[in-house]
């Protein structure tokens, strides 16, 4: 079986963290756009799913 060191897995570590940046004000402002683009379309899905199970379960007497 592999058997991976320790410090071959703390400098993997550090050379992502030497490449990792913090975003800029606007990459921050755009990131948050697109989670809660993500959030509202999600729960609008949601929303529309059980209004029409809804209405269908209303109609046809809600027995399967």
């Amino acid at each position: 079986m592999y058997k991976t060191n320790i410090n071959e897995i703390f400098e993997s570590w550090r050379k992502i963290l030497e490449l990792a940046r913090r975003p800029d004000s606007d990459e921050y402002k755009l990131f948050l756009r697109i989670i809660f683009l993500g959030f509202f379309l999600v729960g609008a899905i949601g929303f529309a799913v059980g209004i029409i199970a809804y209405l269908i379960f209303s109609v046809f007497g809600g027995g399967l």
